[in-house]
């Protein structure tokens, strides 16, 4: 079974380097795609308009920055708010915190994956890009633990190496993928 029939949630997260990844993700993801996608990506508070109307242009699906209590609703791609950790409620919607900084970012990756492994459970698919820190490796793992489907970015592929490193020195992702391989794993 593909992961259109399988699972319910897409998290991917990703910091330098992970842009140019995601925007070839969203701009080729099939045009009936279902599945919600959630995008927690480091990026600078200051910059907090501009980031999802670049995404938009660049995508199939309707890209949102959720508000906190916002509905994850299938056929969209929600971008954590920058300086907001963006996290699930077991309800299937999202809360948003300012508590502080998780490996000196906010939004943490780790922080995203944990609370949605938690509400998604086996219907999660968490992915980790390219990224200067490792934030996220002990968040992915938490998703594959609790029966999550668990893809890095493969390192010879990643701009910068730190996050994917630090996702394979901590445990084995049950992929890794360079960009085209995610896609077509992704649109299956």
């Amino acid at each position: 079974m593909g992961i259109n029939g399988k699972y319910k949630v897409i998290v991917i997260g990703g910091s330098a380097g992970s842009f140019p990844v995601i925007v070839s993700i969203l701009n080729q993801l099939n045009s009936n795609f279902q599945i919600p996608i959630v995008m927690c990506l480091h990026r600078l508070k200051q910059f907090r308009h501009g980031f999802v109307e670049a995404l938009s242009l660049q995508s199939n699906i309707k890209i949102i920055e959720p508000d906190d209590k916002t509905s994850i609703k299938p056929g969209c791609a929600y971008l954590a708010p920058a300086n907001y950790h963006l996290l699930a409620e077991l309800g299937y919607t999202f809360a948003l915190s300012t508590d502080e900084m998780h490996k000196f970012s906010r939004p943490s990756i780790d922080l995203t994956f944990e609370t949605f492994s938690y509400a998604y459970r086996e219907k999660m698919v968490g992915i980790i890009l390219s990224g200067a820190n490792n934030d996220g490796a002990t968040g992915l793992l938490k998703c594959k633990k609790r029966g999550g489907l668990t893809i890095i970015q493969n390192p010879k592929e990643a701009s910068v190496k730190t996050m994917v490193e630090g996702c394979l020195n901590l445990f084995q992702p049950d992929m890794v993928l360079n960009t085209n391989e995610i896609i077509r794993t992704i649109n299956s």
